[in-house]
């Protein structure tokens, strides 16, 4: 499996550039899977719906399923902090994970520069690549890595699939 990370500020333009990484990844035969960071105490479900009002009595886990379709739900009786190996793991087998958001993790990242924004990339290791929501507005500190801008997605694609082996996640490295 392949894991690139996509980070930036709220509206820069992150899901809808992965959703055209995701079209041309997938137009090239690759299975793709999203990890994406989500603010404490979003819904996936919702009152009124059977596995929603089993988690509201005390289920710590609930698996939806059809032929065509899988969901699971879990309920932590206390506030943890996955790291995103943890979720990586819960994964099935796949070409792909693009993560969306952890910042902060030890992935590669694409990272998505606004206008106003400090210039942190030249000093992330991680950051391989950069995203511009404005091509007007040049970089405050000039870079050697490849600058997108943010509907490129096939430009994106072309670079992930040139780097050779830069993606590569090997679980072993995080969990021993």
């Amino acid at each position: 499996m392949k894991v690139v990370c996509f980070t930036g500020a709220s509206g820069a333009g992150k899901t809808r550039l992965m959703a055209g990484v995701i079209q041309a990844l997938k137009a090239q035969g690759q299975r793709v899977s999203v990890v994406k960071h989500a603010h404490a105490g979003f819904e996936i479900d919702h009152e009124g719906k059977d596995s929603w009002s089993h988690r509201q009595a005390g289920a710590f886990e609930v698996v939806i399923a059809s032929g065509r379709r899988l969901a699971k739900v879990r309920e932590f009786e206390v506030e943890v902090k996955l790291s995103v190996h943890q979720l990586l793991a819960e994964l099935v087998e796949c070409d792909w994970a693009l993560v969306e958001g952890f910042k902060d993790c030890d992935l590669p990242r694409v990272a998505f520069w606004l206008p106003g924004e400090p210039a942190s990339y030249e000093e992330d290791p991680y950051v391989v690549a950069l995203v511009l929501a404005d091509l007007a507005v040049p970089l405050p500190v000039p870079t050697g890595r490849p600058v997108f801008q943010r509907d490129d997605a096939a430009g994106v694609v072309a670079f992930l699939m040139q780097s050779g082996q830069r993606f590569d996640y090997e679980p072993e490295m995080f969990f021993g």
